[in-house]
């Protein structure tokens, strides 16, 4: 049996005659070695301040802070050598504190932002800059937008222009109405969480086997995260069992990332890091299709 610390190795063994470029603007010494060598990335997490003002209430955690520092020592106790920060939806379209998060850290992380349409350039410029490679739809409960409207036009061309991603959750019975208009604009989609197949339906959600078509596109990526929010009772995580050789004959394990969904919002007592990275090693047991998952893949989406 693989133990952690043997797929480490290998992961470590297999990147340490390739050293990842230095990142445009960022000098190389002696204290980023560690950093030199990809081992793997976790591409689903949040940081944020219980703090900060959190305009949506309906998935606002209370009462703590998911701060970089926890996450990047959560990280290194996993071998996983960089990340990637998703706005929280409760944050809204104020992106601050994660790109002060992401100009601390630019050799570790990349992020995930939040925008409306008629965001200007040089607004997405600050972002880019700052190690932003996509904008998010956070659309559970939500009514899908009219992407012809004023302003979704000229923001889905920024995001084709710049070769970002939109990333999409929705439930799976919604992502038709979505991802259709998207990959209409010619833009790079990234769904999360299994595409949230519905509790009762698991793999055989009509909107999951949707999902699965789009494989063909080969513009489509779906992300192995957040298994629990697809079903109580361990409901979601025998559905992302079953889901798995499915996603992997039809994406490829190139067209596959994992994210452990840190800090768990709405599931902080029942989800835990190392929890989400033993299901993964479950998932992924075949160490060649798992480090294509976890570095290849997210490296070149994510431009690390």
């Amino acid at each position: 049996m693989t133990t952690r610390r043997d797929f480490t190795f290998t992961l470590m063994s297999s990147a340490a005659g390739m050293a990842l470029a230095p990142l445009a603007g960022c000098a190389t010494t002696p204290t980023m070695t560690a950093m030199t060598a990809m081992t793997a990335i976790d591409c689903h997490a949040h940081v944020f301040l219980h703090s900060l003002p959190m305009p949506d209430p309906r998935r606002a955690p209370a009462g703590y802070d998911a701060a970089p520092e926890t996450y990047l020592g959560l990280l290194d106790a996993h071998g996983m050598s960089h990340g990637v920060l998703v706005q929280p939806s409760f944050l809204g379209l104020d992106n601050r504190y994660l790109l002060s998060v992401l100009r601390a850290h630019p050799q570790r992380l990349r992020g995930i932002a939040v925008v409306a349409p008629g965001v200007s350039t040089q607004e997405l410029d600050g972002l880019q800059e700052a190690g932003v490679v996509g904008i998010r739809l956070n659309l559970v409960g939500l009514p899908v937008p009219d992407f012809a409207s004023p302003g979704w036009p000229e923001l889905l061309e920024q995001v084709r222009l710049r070769d970002w991603q939109v990333e999409v959750h929705q439930i799976a019975q919604e992502l038709q109405p979505v991802l259709a208009p998207l990959l209409a604009a010619g833009v790079k989609v990234v769904v999360d969480h299994f595409g949230r197949p519905s509790a009762m339906l698991g793999v055989n959600d009509p909107g999951f086997r949707y999902l699965l078509s789009q494989a063909q596109t080969r513009r489509v990526w779906v992300k192995l995260s957040g298994a629990y929010r697809n079903g109580p009772a361990g409901r979601g995580e025998e559905t992302a069992l079953a889901a798995m050789p499915l996603l992997l004959r039809e994406f490829g394990p190139e067209r596959l990332m994992w994210g452990s969904d840190w800090p768990h919002t709405l599931f902080e007592k029942s989800a835990h890091y190392d929890a989400e990275f033993k299901l993964m090693e479950r998932w992924l047991p075949d160490l060649a299709q798992r480090r294509v998952v976890l570095r290849d893949t997210p490296a070149r989406l994510f431009r690390f």
